[in-house]
């Protein structure tokens, strides 16, 4: 059984024998195989890149690239389950390249929420910050130890001290991730808000390049 600390370091090889294949970043792997089991979507493979990823977005592009000229041959189309996520217009140049979409958006913060829902608050939220299902059950590993809370808890404030609270986007109703969430917002000093999404611009991307064609 693939774990989310599997999926932090080491991502997911492709899974299925289908003629589709959606490369996503590790973070999305659950939703994603929630929605193919809902689906039925027996037809699209999922294959995901290591999730830590999200804190060298530098590299995300390069990755996707690779992933796509080592799986081109076996799949009649490529599908890239990623925002823009910090990569700059990089991730975007290298689909264009290899003519892959991939999904609309920043990052998944937005399209999670729904983009257009995203960027109506987004002037009044850039004091937020954000965590998914995801992320509340990996924060240590994205968070708290990466930037060496663990070992200097006293170096909260400077990176958190611009922050007014945390926002907890909750792709399901699960009362355990909730009460570990709360406790990261206690853990960084900040407010706390639950904000139920769901899967947002995700599943709606999904069913879109799940429907057949032509």
């Amino acid at each position: 059984m693939t774990t989310d600390a599997d999926l932090t370091e080491e991502g997911l090889a492709p899974r299925g024998t289908g003629r589709v294949l959606l490369i996503a970043c590790g973070a999305l792997a659950r939703e994603i195989l929630d929605l193919k089991a809902r689906n039925g979507w027996d037809h699209m493979d999922l294959t995901c890149l290591p999730a830590i990823l999200h804190n060298h977005p530098d590299r995300i592009a390069q990755a996707v690239a690779d992933k796509i000229a080592a799986h081109r041959a076996d799949y009649d189309q490529i599908f890239v389950v990623y925002a823009d996520c910090g990569t700059g217009g990089a991730l975007a140049r290298v689909c264009a390249e290899q003519g892959v979409e991939m999904v609309e958006g920043p990052h998944c913060y937005s399209f999670f929420e729904g983009n257009a829902a995203f960027a109506t608050r987004a002037e009044d939220e850039f004091t937020a910050f954000y965590l998914t299902d995801f992320l509340v059950r990996q924060f240590d590993a994205f968070v708290w130890k990466p930037l060496g809370l663990d070992r200097h808890p006293e170096l909260r404030d400077a990176y958190f001290g611009n922050y007014e609270k945390l926002v907890y986007q909750a792709q399901t109703d699960d009362p355990a991730l909730d009460t570990r969430a709360r406790d990261c917002a206690e853990r960084l000093g900040l407010a706390y808000e639950r904000r139920f999404t769901g899967y947002g611009d995700l599943q709606s991307t999904l069913e879109d390049w799940a429907a057949p064609k032509g």
